[in-house]
């Protein structure tokens, strides 16, 4: 019913920049919040930073400053711009949406599939 797909991952070194792109389709009525999580390899997956449909933001403290998270609600895409990245960002980056579907009247969450990010040199 509803695709999310994640890009923008790869490898950079600490002190570098990569935007993070999730753009959703299918049968979308509409979005509430959309937002970024991160799993490293033996953690829990965190909450990055989320968007209301409304621009409202909220972001991990680990991320404040260096982190913008932003949307273009036409386009159904949500960004995450990561600056001055360090090796405890590296992580699967995973795309969460809050999308009301077709002939529903409820949100469902929905997730991508991920993608990598690797901080190192």
């Amino acid at each position: 019913q509803v695709q999310l797909v994640e890009s923008g991952g790869g490898l950079v070194q600490p002190g570098g920049s990569l935007r993070l792109s999730c753009a959703a389709s299918g049968s979308i009525i509409s979005i509430n919040a959309m937002g970024w999580y991160r799993q490293a390899p033996g953690k829990e997956r965190e909450l990055v930073a989320s968007i209301t449909s409304g621009g409202n933001t909220k972001y991990a403290d680990s991320v404040k400053a260096r982190f913008t998270i932003s949307r273009d609600n036409a386009k159904n895409t949500v960004y995450l711009q990561m600056n001055s990245l360090n090796s405890e960002d590296t992580a699967v980056y995973y795309c969460n949406a809050d999308v009301r579907v077709r002939y529903t009247f409820t949100f469902y969450a929905f997730w991508g599939r991920g993608t990598q990010v690797t901080v190192s040199s």
